[in-house]
């Protein structure tokens, strides 16, 4: 009964929820939980799941490459080219360097040249699921240290290629006959002339990006149509599925080709739909996953190694925390989003595990090797978590960017009653016009480079998070009578909210919302001013059109006016049907009708009772004969 399917699925959701909820509730991240969590039902624990964790450990690797997918679908093709410098730099100095270091510790050793190269190679991998899920649990991913993060680990998915190309030279096995795992791990065109498995990948790139434009994106179009939520869930999976073995198929790394395809999916109208759609699966996927590596990490192994394991794990650590540390240095990244990067990427990496197990089906490592590694690679990845959360509780604190700086006075002095949080593209267009009119406000930012940008500014700056009180009584919130939220993530933000009414309710909150679905929670949790970054934006616009083809400006400017009165009357009727979706689009249907029927009336007024408002001949015709 116990080894039945139905069983393991209650154990595995069991010790998701007990566990995760219990790390979230001591400030901890959610990986912990699951990791926890798997060592707990694991074979050496309780023993709930047994020798199967390793087949499960394959299924929850969807996980990782549907975020991977997602990433990609965030990311428009001209920023990815943008990136390219940093993810060849920072990832090749990052690669390189942790294999020479690890090369030289494990000859050190005693190893075997060949093995020690194997090991290296797994050493120089990070983890791409707890990395980038911790960094955008944290709302981290337009930082700095984000961007860097996530394009050493890019250059990792890329390079991991090669290495398992490698690896075969290395071994006096024939792999026809030799190897019999291999061919779970290898690509069905490995016999093929080295051009032409070239030639394959090149074509299979290309197939995506052609796919991706006529035959996914219109495919889409017609399942949309007919209506049902559980066709477009299928689809959404039969893209990532289908993308992801025709990588493996030709050598590449399926989370690889996952991202391309998601990369290409970007300018898509399905962006959204798919991101929604996806989410929940990946998450569910992604902690299976963690769950997995905790359950497989093997105690028996440990107890009759401890000294050794713990002496290379933690050499390990070390190692890789050196090379990144330098090369964010060499990429001048200031401390702080420095420290982050270096303690998100020390561990080795769920690619590792691929990688050690082919090389063992290549009778390259020995049983003990292998097994002492796997063990070394899933303690790396359990303690990632407990290391990062010392680095932000105990670390960052001590070196984080405090001290304010005074500008010249070449404004009018004012006490900062005015603290504004977040400085992207929304909170600096904010920040500069206060400045210009002799207004200071206090400005709070998590990512070190732009805080430093501000201080040579000459801005009041701190570095830190806001949803930490102690430094937003430091920046003086006591004494502060507004509070700007320019910050982009919506979590975050409601964090912030949280924090201030409980303990600081006399101050003015001016919150920027990202959407009206936003703007709708945002409502309900009692705020009153809230800014959509995409409404006088998208006004404006239409406004200059309409301008282009005859319409005075002065009387557009009045409508303009109208409309976001009107829409801010609307959202405000509308905030308490958000949850309920049969009600709401009854409702928002009605709104929408009279909005326009106002603006239509305000319109014919407008030309009626002030004609002269009106520059195009041909307008005024046309205007009159719908009047009539």
């Amino acid at each position: 009964m116990t080894g039945s399917l139905l069983f393991e699925a209650i154990v595995f959701l069991a010790g998701a929820i007990i566990c995760v909820s219990i790390a979230k509730r001591l400030g901890l991240s959610s990986v912990l939980g699951y990791l926890l969590a798997g060592v707990i039902i694991g074979p050496y624990v309780l023993g709930f799941i047994g020798e199967e964790g390793q087949d499960i450990l394959h299924f929850a690797e969807f996980g990782v490459v549907m975020m991977l997918f997602l990433i990609g679908l965030e990311i428009e093709p001209k920023n990815f080219w943008k990136m390219r410098k940093t993810i060849l730099g920072m990832g090749s100095i990052q690669v390189v360097g942790t294999m020479l270091f690890s090369y030289l510790l494990f000859t050190m050793l005693g190893f075997d040249w060949k093995v020690s190269l194997v090991f290296s190679m797994a050493v120089a991998l990070s983890s791409t699921a707890i990395a980038l899920q911790t960094i955008k649990e944290k709302g981290l991913m337009d930082t700095t240290f984000g961007t860097s993060a996530f394009s050493i680990l890019l250059f990792q998915d890329i390079i991991v290629i090669f290495m398992l190309g490698s690896i075969p030279l290395l071994s006096n096995v024939n792999l026809d006959s030799g190897a019999e795992g291999h061919s779970e791990t290898a690509s069905l065109l490995d016999n093929l002339p080295m051009g032409f498995q070239t030639l394959s990948i090149i074509l299979s790139v290309v197939v995506i990006i052609v796919a991706g434009r006529y035959l996914i994106v219109p495919m889409l179009r017609k399942v949309a149509k007919v209506g049902v939520r559980e066709l477009l869930i299928a689809a959404a999976l039969l893209i990532v599925f289908g993308i992801s073995y025709l990588m493996e198929f030709v050598g590449i790394s399926p989370a690889l080709g996952a991202f391309l395809g998601g990369v290409v999916l970007s300018n898509s109208e399905f962006k959204h739909e798919l991101e929604s759609t996806l989410e929940p699966f990946k998450n569910l996927l992604l902690g299976l996953f963690f769950m997995a590596v905790g359950a497989s990490i093997n105690f028996i192994v440990i107890a009759e190694n401890p000294l050794t394991i713990t002496g290379v794990l933690i050499t390990i650590i070390l190692i890789k925390g050196f090379v990144l540390f330098i090369t964010a240095r060499l990429f001048k990244l200031k401390l702080n989003q420095n420290l982050l990067l270096t303690f998100s990427l020390a561990q080795i990496g769920e690619f590792a595990f691929v990688l050690l197990s082919f090389a063992f089906q290549l009778k390259i490592l020995e049983q003990s090797q292998l097994d002492m590694m796997l063990v070394i690679t899933a303690l790396t990845m359990s303690i990632t978590p407990i290391i990062g959360m010392v680095n932000e509780r105990f670390i960052l604190p001590n070196l984080g960017t405090k001290e304010s700086i005074k500008r010249p006075m070449d404004h009018i002095a004012k006490s900062h009653k005015i603290i504004l949080v977040g400085f992207g593209h929304f909170g600096s267009t904010i920040g500069r016009f206060l400045r210009s009119h002799g207004v200071e406000a206090t400005i709070l930012d998590h990512d070190a480079n732009r805080v430093d940008f501000l201080r040579k500014m000459g801005f009041d700056v701190y570095y830190g998070d806001a949803t930490r009180l102690d430094l937003l009584e430091s920046a003086g919130i006591a004494e502060a009578k507004i509070l700007i939220s320019a910050i982009d993530n919506p979590r975050i933000t409601r964090e912030v909210i949280k924090v201030l009414k409980k303990n600081y309710p006399h101050v003015e909150l001016m919150i920027r919302a990202k959407n009206r679905y936003d703007a709708y929670e945002l409502l309900n949790l009692g705020i009153e001013n809230i800014y959509r970054e995409s409404l006088e934006t998208s006004l404006t616009l239409a406004k200059d059109v309409l301008s282009k083809v005859g319409f005075r400006k002065y009387t557009l400017n009045m409508q303009v006016q109208n409309f976001i009165k009107y829409d801010e009357e609307s959202l405000r009727r509308l905030a308490n049907e958000n949850n309920n979706e049969k009600n709401y689009i009854f409702k928002a249907r009605h709104e929408l009708e009279q909005q326009e029927k106002l603006l239509v009336q305000d319109f014919k007024r407008g030309i009626v009772e002030e004609e002269h408002h009106w520059d195009g001949e041909h307008i005024r015709e046309i205007l009159k004969d719908s009047t009539a």
